[in-house]
This record gives C-alpha cells, structure tokens and sequence, in this order.
C-alpha cells in the first residue's frame, strides 16, 4: 500500500523515543467493512463544493462572495492540474493502480468528470443569477458592451488603443500558420473571420493578456462603478486586429494543462538544475480539460478538439465569463462595507513590550515560559518574525537552523537570516524547492541565501521538508541554550494574515536537543533517531499517533475516560482511519475537525457510532493540525505539520510537538470545544460524504462563527493583560 522505504533513511532515523516499545496493532480485522472508505477525489469535490456555499451565502458581505468564487476557481484548476492529470498519467501509463475504495483510475476518472461538470456548472450560475446581481444592488455593475453610452465607448475605446492593443498578439492558423501552442490556464479568444477578396474562411487566435487588470473601470462611473470585462473590450475591437478582414465570429476558451512535477532525484547530480528544466517541461504538459463557452459553435469547437487532442469528456461547456479567478481583480475596489470588518492581530501577551520598552525581550518572554501563538489572531510579525530578527542581530546567538517550504518574495524571514549570515552566525537554511507551484520562487531564495553566506541544503533524496521547524543557538553564562519554534504553517507572513496557525516557542531543553538532532538528519548523516517530545515522519510519526489511539482504545475497555480529537486539512490514510474505527468500536468518542479531504465515513453502523466529523470554512483558511488524547485525564495534545495523507506520513519529514503547559492545553481543548459544538457554523459528514452546512438553529437564529467568537476570546485576553 506504502511505498519501500530506502534502507538508508531507516539507518538515520527520523524516529521516537518509544519506538522500540512500541505495541503493534494487528491489521484491520474482518470486522472492518470493504466499504468503510470515501473516495479522495470526489471528498475533495465535496470540500470545493463548501467552498461555493461560501460564495452562495447571501449574509456574507458581497466582494467577500466574490473572493470565494475566485478561490473555488483557482482550487478546481489545481485539483485538475495535480489530481486528474495525475489519474490520467496513471492510464496512460498503464499503472492503472486501484484507488483508495478499490475503482480503477478510469471509474474514478468518470465520476469526478460527473461531479466537476455539475460544480462549474452551479459555480457558473452564482456568479451569473446571485452575486453579479448582489454587486450591482451594492454599487458594482459587472456591464456589458451593449450597456454602454456612446461616450462610454469612446472613451473605452481611447483606452483599447492606448493599453491594450499594443500588446495584443493575434495568430492566424492557415497554410503558413500551424495552430499556435495554446499555453495552461490562458484565457483566449477563438475568431473566425473571412478574407474580402478571396471568401475563404480563416482561423485565428488571441490570448487575453493576464498582466492587464480582467476588469476595467467605465470611465465617469460616478458613485456606481461599473466595469467591463477586457476580453468583452477586446472582442469589440476585433475588427483594429483583422483590418480588411470579415470578423464572423468569436468565443472564449480556456485549457487546463497537466502541470504536476515529477523528478527523479536519485538519478540526478544536481537537484536545482533538474528543478528548472522540469519547470520548463510543465508549461508543456498535455491538455486535460477544454473550457468553451455554451454559444461556441460546432466548426469551432471541433478545430479546438482536433488541435488539442481533447476527448468529449474532457470538454466542459459553461456560460461565460470563463475563468472566474478574474474575481480576484476586484479586491482593488475600496469598499470596506462589502468586506468582512477589518481585524488587526494583537501581540501574543507574553511578548508585549512592558515598561518603557518599545520592544519585547523574546528570549527572556521564552525562558519565563513557553508561548503559544494563534495566527493570525496573534500576530506573525511580532512573535515569529521577531524572534529571528532579534537572533540576527543578538551577538549572543550562535546559529541559527530555519526549514523553509513556502515564503514570500520579500520575505523577512529570509532577510534576517542573510542578517544573521552577514553578521557571522551559523545558519542553516533548510529549503524545500520542491513545493508545489512554489519551486521557481524557492530556487531564486536558496540562491539569494547561499551568497549570503547561508548554508543552504535540501533536505534528504526522495522526501519533501514540510516541517515548520526554527531553532536558535544563544551563549548564556558561558553555557548554550535552545530556543525552539515547532509551527502549524509556513514561515510565510503573507499568508500568516490569512492562514489559521498555531505556533509553540520553548526553552525546553529536551525539544532544543530533539530540534538539533532533527536537523543535523537532515542536513548530515546522524544515526541518532531518539526524540522525547516530538514524533517525525516519515519512518515514526504514524505509528506513534497510531499507539496514542489505540491506548484510547485500551482506556474504554477499561472503562476508563477515553476520548480523541483530531483537526487535520486532510484525513486519508487507511491505517489511521482503521485505528479510529477500532477506536469508536470500543465506545471511544472521536471527534475530526477536517476542512478538505475526508475519507473517513461516519455512517458505518457499529463501527463509527461514536465518530463525529465536522468541517469550518471561513474568512481564515483553517489551517492548524492538533491531536489531542483523553490519556485518562492526563491528555496528551501535539500540534505540527503532518496531515493524515500518505503522502505526509511517507514521502515528507514532518514534525509534531507535545505541548506540556496547562494553560496552553487549556487553550487547545476549548478550542476544539468551540469549533465541535452544535451552536457554532460547520458542515457536518453524513451518509456517503455528504455534507450538510448547519448555520442556523431551529428558530432560523444565525450560529456563532468560531473565527469570530476566537477573534474576540484573544482580544478580551489582551485587554484583561493591560488591565492588570
């Protein structure tokens, strides 16, 4: 089922400390049903199809709506650029691997095709009959040519000429002309038009050029602003591009290319070289999924199949406007009272300035105690951030050792360890060029690192880095202290204003020596493979989880407290799963709060009877993973990187952490409390994946949103902080 572990990375470790004691599990037993599964990809379906309710809720504020209609868009992309190129690639290769409830690639191909047809299909119909007509009630018209004034035209004419049209490139096919390379996710034009002097019909094409703004404002709009798609603009001024030629017709059309990233790094010398030339590779990768627009005619639609080599299947004909990630655009419109209200993240209590400082101590914050960090409720900027600029420039701190997975291009992150570098420190930078769609920008911030004196490694053969894991080296009265951050998220402070994570910093020595021999793994060849307060993937981390459920398991047979809960994006491994079906079987209550994929049922009768399955979407993209253990009262609660996705447990490193203090598992547990109770807004699973929202009581009276109730908890705490 897992993929063979190579030898050598079993000899380095990667493990716990109490792995040598650990009690296997036997195998799922025959109680286990064959069914017991969803399927991954339609699960996945099920979450983008949350996402769309979003965008469907009337009494989210409009450009909110929007915003989600952009970001089903830009998720459905992806999902056909990774997972149904990855289905096809398996066909078309012949490793036709059965999924996860036993149907070929080819059954499950045709059931997401089903699926995704019908979601575009609604995706397309709320922006058209519900949050297009939403906008244009709060003073923003989406028009149309046919809208327009005289002077509107003129004017936006003026502007065609001025902006546009001097970067327009449009391709004839013909004799002389073979059909032009049409480049993954462009949206583009296809035309039709006639030669005066000859009759013949011809066929060009034309991108819409995507570094100009989709929407542009009608000029003179006044208090209502209206705003005219660019491609309508364009196609009105076809007849500047095709001067002398007959414009019959034109439709819109978009392809979906297969844009995954396959290297085998084993075979290859140098991992950045390789990189970049499979990066080159991608933008050429096959077509699956042809979008056209419904008024496409038959002549036209059928050249597009020929050219491209589409099936009918993968064919999806919607009414415009095509490629909604458009929507986008329309954060720039200054309209507070369409958005949700603002909210600044406050400074996490512990690392409040006091007195007369104008900045806090980090390391003395640390040393008082460990701190946990909610983002982006807390702010990023004054507790991560900090905490590394403040190593960079201390002459106390020796090294500095950082994994970076996803950054921004200004990242601050990366400028204090180029401050750290140029100071004279030791630091290492652990890089992952191998995340996904981030590989070109990660390749540019590893080179920018190594010239400044960073020693920058990329981690181990045939494993991605995704732990979130920074360790600071500082001399103190002649003696060497830890300073450790074991994160939910990526050391991005971009997507740390948006991104729901938790952060723990810790002077624990015992998890400074776990830190410094994790990442001497990762960057050398240590042996060592004995952690106290962490467990690591890939060899160690799913049989560690595996061990807290099944003493779950034990306590309710015992008739002990027992009780498990689980946030995660994703849950999808079998063995995970199979321990929580035991688990509930025994009378243990299991509670998963899962935002996307979700291949556990919790329908089986028997088995998850006592397993409960919720789901949050919101303004914040719920992004932590914590797994909290009754323990007999004693609970046991780790936060980390790891997702239950074999691709997690098998093929990444992945770092969780015990969280120790009583405050802060005070704090996790309410947190699930709030997120799992009946009057707060989530979906809930139901019988064969379907999920089903609750956002009002019986009486029709609208439940607590847990981002808000959280966003208030945190505001009242530092508030009570100041009074005191």
């Amino acid at each position: 089922m897992y993929p063979m572990i190579d030898p050598a990375l079993a000899d380095a470790g990667l493990g716990d400390a109490e792995d040598d004691d650990f009690d296997a599990v036997e195998s799922p037993d025959a109680l286990l049903p064959d069914h017991r599964y969803l399927d991954r990809e339609l699960s996945w379906l099920a979450f983008n199809k949350r996402v769309l309710e979003l965008a469907e809720d009337p009494s989210l504020p409009e450009l909110e709506r929007a915003n989600f209609l952009a970001i089903f868009a830009s998720n459905l992309d992806e999902f056909f650029m990774v997972r149904v190129a990855g289905l096809k690639r398996r066909i078309m290769t012949g490793l036709a691997v059965p999924t996860n409830i036993g149907r070929s690639p080819v059954d499950a191909l045709a059931d997401i095709s089903r699926e995704a047809h019908q979601l575009q299909l609604r995706h397309a119909a709320a922006w058209t009959s519900q949050v297009r007509p939403a906008l244009a009630d709060a003073g923003i018209e989406i028009t149309e040519w046919s809208e327009l004034t005289d002077d509107e035209r003129a004017a936006l004419s003026d502007y065609f000429q001025a902006q546009v049209f001097p970067v327009l490139m449009p391709l004839a096919v013909d004799p002389a002309h073979p059909f032009p390379y049409i480049s993954g996710l462009s949206l583009n034009l296809a035309i039709r038009i006639r030669n005066a002097r000859t009759g013949r019909q011809e066929f060009a094409r034309l991108k819409v050029p995507p570094m100009l703004p989709r929407f542009v404002e009608v000029p003179g709009s006044g208090e209502i602003k209206r705003f005219l798609r660019l491609e309508e603009l364009i196609a009105n001024h076809l007849g500047d591009l095709f001067p002398g030629m007959e414009v019959l017709d034109h439709h819109a059309f978009r392809l979906t290319r297969n844009e995954d990233v396959e290297i085998e790094e084993d075979e290859s010398e140098n991992l950045i070289q390789a990189l970049e030339a499979e990066l080159l590779r991608r933008r050429f990768g096959p077509p699956i999924r042809l979008e056209i627009t419904d008024d496409m005619d038959e002549l036209t639609r059928d050249l597009l199949v020929k050219e491209l080599d589409i099936t009918d299947q993968e064919i999806y004909r919607l009414p415009g406007p095509l490629d909604l990630r458009g929507l986008f655009d329309l954060s720039r419109i200054e309209r507070p009272d369409l958005r949700f209200p603002p909210h600044v993240p406050t400074t996490a209590v512990p690392f409040q300035p006091t007195g007369s400082n104008s900045r806090a101590d980090i390391f003395k914050a640390i040393r008082k105690s460990d701190v946990l960090v909610h983002h982006p409720y807390e702010s990023f900027a004054t507790s991560v951030q900090a905490f590394l600029e403040q190593a960079a420039r201390d002459p106390h701190v020796l090294a500095i050792k950082q994994t970076l997975y996803r950054t921004s291009g200004d990242s601050p992150i990366v400028q204090a360890l180029i401050d750290a570098a140029e100071a004279g420190k030791q630091v290492l930078a652990l890089v992952e060029v191998k995340a996904r769609f981030d590989e070109a920008n990660n390749i540019v911030w590893a080179r920018k690192l190594e010239k400044a004196g960073v020693h920058v490694v990329y981690g181990l053969v045939g494993l991605k880095t995704h732990c979130k894991l920074a360790l600071v080296i500082r001399e103190e009265d002649g003696m060497l202290r830890h300073y450790s951050h074991v994160g939910t998220g990526n050391y991005n402070p971009k997507t740390s204003r948006i991104y729901e994570d938790f952060g723990l910093f810790t002077a624990d020595a015992q998890v400074g020596k776990d830190l410094t021999r994790l990442f001497n793994e990762l960057s050398g060849y240590a042996i060592e493979k004995k952690f106290k307060r962490l467990l690591v993937a890939p060899l160690h981390l799913r049989k560690g989880l595996i061990r807290q459920i099944d003493n779950e398991r034990k306590n309710a047979v015992a008739g002990k407290p027992a009780h498990i809960r689980i946030k995660v994006n994703s849950m999808v491994d079998e063995d995970i799963i199979d321990a929580l079906y035991r688990a509930s079987a025994a009378g243990v209550k299991v509670d998963v709060w899962v935002r996307g994929i979700c291949s556990l049922r919790s329908d089986l009768e028997g088995i998850s009877d006592n397993i409960t399955v919720r789901s949050i979407l919101g303004r914040y993209l719920e992004h932590s993973r914590i797994f909290a253990f009754e323990n007999n009262g004693d609970p046991q609660v780790y936060i980390g990187s790891a997702d239950m996705m074999h691709r997690n447990l098998d093929r990444r490193v992945e770092a969780l952490v015990r969280v120790t203090d009583p405050a802060h598992l005070k704090e996790l547990l309410a947190f699930f409390d709030l997120a799992l109770d009946p009057g707060t807004i989530s979906w809930h699973l139901g019988a064969d994946g379907a999920w089903e929202r609750h956002a009002e009581d019986a009486e029709g009276n609208p439940l607590v949103d847990l981002q808000d109730q959280t966003m208030g908890l945190i505001q009242r705490r530092r508030r009570a902080r100041a009074v005191r």
